[in-house]
């Protein structure tokens, strides 16, 4: 067995400092040249994750010290991306805890640690962040053991070692008091604490496929750690699955890589506790085993936490379908997102009784977001439907999921956050002062969540933060009054006019300008009194041969709201899809002819001018 290997895996809550403290294992585990330029958080090489400053998708690199290779997995901090957590862990030994000196241990670090503790992995706690100014160093180190003691951690655990540290000044220290020099205290904590990966290089393969990569070169790639034995080009092997005894495809190694630094090298061969890339193997999925022909026996995989958030996803029937898209039919559709389901375990998709529509469920917005996101930018032309939770019959009683939310606010907006959290069926389960702020923790329905985050930062002048975690499915709360406002909705086809538009924002605020091409049923707007009425805002003046000083002057129009993806995912009603296309993002009514929407719903049309 190669004693000189540790694996290991960055786990922490959102902006804690993960990928930064990767960056600077990298720089000092003599990664990169002296004078080579290194890019802030060098592992989010994601155009998405680069844009959004957040880590989307775990992935693998390298460093060495003293001659001994550190196997590093960076992970998502947010809880929606938590599968890509769960799954990586079974590539490692021990895990690195990071936790910030000011927030303390917040609910994705619940959640993960609860994870790597169940697995019973050797933890590192890495408090980082100790040179901010209004750092907690020897409070933040006691919220953490008690999250221990309450995560029933064991003897071993609970003396898990603890490392004082500023991931972006690149100092770490055993001592709070003692300001560190470089990372080589948590080099040394690495080493020692944490275990080399045990098994038996002499004996028959066996690999658990946790991670898979598509390469232009040579396909798909299977990522995991070599659990016992030896793997070599050219070797046959068998694939088989812990939950599905009657699947065994045979195969061959065709490529073989390992990591050093951020990079893939091409290997002859790899041994027991090294993780490697296989390429070669086209039928596999994650949670899968290759074994050796001789021993054919898979390991049983960690169960990834069921979706508790669902959208249907429709081939786009607009006016305006087909003219920005390069796949836009439901083939396209449906093998993108079975696609998207075989890498993403998080993700379930399945079919409906129409050919053209797909339910998607996942793990929050920001997850169906991100992968909405990512297909448009690809090239998909759709439609989705409102963002709804997944309900559960439990003992014959409707229930529904229950997220555990955390708010940092000032002071003075308690009493504003507390009227909301009143109205979105929550529970407050503490209150506790951090300085001149206030932190608090509720148990709230998912469905309490949609939309809460703008209002959060309006109601906080955008000093509010919040994160939550999934907690269990519980007895459904009661109705929740989720959408404020209503919608401006296009009376015509045609092209937004400056004059109409000006008539048309006395009716509230608009999502357009001049010159944007609309359809009859397109929400264009919205109205403060959660009305849907229905504007012309391509309605031009009427000429005349009678003119006036003022007749003339010129219209002055508000400047439209800038609606992201996830404002317009927050905004859509019950009888509203978002269209999505490579070039814009649209809101619209499910049925689009007004007589027939009003006749469905009992109401006799009232068309404003």
């Amino acid at each position: 067995m190669d004693k000189n290997i540790r694996n290991i895996a960055i786990i922490a809550h959102v902006d804690h400092g993960k990928t930064s403290l990767v960056n600077e294992m990298l720089k000092q585990g003599n990664v990169f040249r002296d004078n080579q330029v290194v890019d802030d958080r060098v592992m989010d090489s994601n155009d998405l994750e680069k844009e959004r400053g957040i880590t989307i998708l775990s992935k693998n690199a390298s460093c060495s010290y003293n001659g001994v290779k550190i196997n590093v997995v960076d992970t998502p901090g947010h809880a929606d991306f938590g599968g890509e957590v769960e799954r990586v862990l079974k590539m490692v030994d021990g895990v690195l805890l990071v936790v910030d000196a000011y927030e303390g241990p917040m609910p994705q670090t619940r959640f993960v640690l609860e994870k790597a503790l169940a697995l019973k992995l050797k933890v590192i706690v890495v408090i980082n962040t100790i040179d901010k100014p209004d750092a907690r160093i020897k409070e933040v180190q006691d919220e953490v053991l008690e999250l221990l003691l309450d995560l029933d951690a064991n003897e071993e655990q609970l003396n898990s070692p603890f490392i004082f540290a500023s991931a972006r000044a690149g100092i770490a220290s055993n001592n709070p008091d003692v300001k560190g020099e470089n990372f080589k205290p948590l080099f040394e904590c690495i080493l020692e604490h944490i275990p080399a990966p045990s098994g038996d290089e002499n004996a028959p393969l066996r690999t658990l496929v946790s991670s898979a990569e598509q390469n232009d070169y040579v396909g798909k790639l299977a990522i995991g750690k070599i659990e016992r034995g030896k793997v070599k080009v050219g070797d046959q092997i068998v694939l088989c699955n812990y939950h599905d005894e009657s699947k065994k495809v045979k195969g061959k190694i065709v490529t073989l890589f390992t990591y050093e630094g951020l990079k893939r090298v091409q290997k002859e061969e790899a041994s027991a506790g090294e993780i490697v890339c296989i390429a070669g193997l086209e039928n596999f999925g994650i949670g899968d085993t290759i074994c050796s022909p001789e021993d054919v026996s898979p390991l049983e995989f960690v169960k990834i936490a069921e979706p508790s958030v669902e959208m249907t996803f429709l081939v786009n029937d607009s006016p305006f379908a087909g003219k920005e898209g390069k796949f836009v039919t439901s083939r396209h559709l449906r093998e993108r997102l079975y696609k998207e389901a075989v890498k993403d375990l998080s993700l379930k998709v399945s079919d409906t009784k129409s050919t053209e529509a797909f339910t998607v469920s996942g793990r929050g917005e920001m997850h169906l977001s991100i992968l909405i996101e990512n297909m448009r930018r690809d090239g998909y032309e759709f439609q989705v439907s409102m963002p709804r939770v997944k309900f559960k019959e439990i003992d014959g009683v409707k229930c529904e999921p229950v997220d555990i939310l955390t708010v940092d606010v000032p002071e003075d907006c308690v009493g504003a956050i507390m009227n909301k959290m009143g109205t979105r069926k929550a529970d407050l389960i503490s209150m506790a002062p951090k300085g001149n702020r206030i932190k608090m923790e509720f148990y709230i329905p998912e469905r309490g969540l949609f939309g809460f985050k703008s209002e959060l930062l309006t109601d906080t002048r955008g000093e509010g933060i919040m994160s939550s975690v999934f907690h269990d499915y519980e007895p459904y709360k009661g109705d929740i009054n989720r959408k404020a406002y209503g919608s401006l909705i296009a009376f015509e086809n045609g092209e937004a006019v400056a004059y109409g538009l000006f008539n048309a924002q006395d009716r509230g605020q608009l999502f357009i300008g001049a010159g944007t091409p609309v359809y009859a049923g397109m929400v264009f707007g919205r109205n403060p009194k959660g009305e849907d009425p229905v504007v012309n805002p391509c309605k031009t003046k009427h000429l005349s041969n009678c003119r006036s000083s003022s007749s003339d002057e010129a219209l002055r129009l508000v400047p439209p709201i800038k609606m992201s993806l996830e404002d317009c995912l927050e905004f859509l009603a019950d009888d509203e899809y978002l269209e999505i296309t490579p070039k814009s993002i649209r809101i619209r009514k499910t049925v689009l002819d007004h007589k027939e929407r009003l006749r469905l719903r009992g109401k006799t049309l009232n068309t404003i001018d």
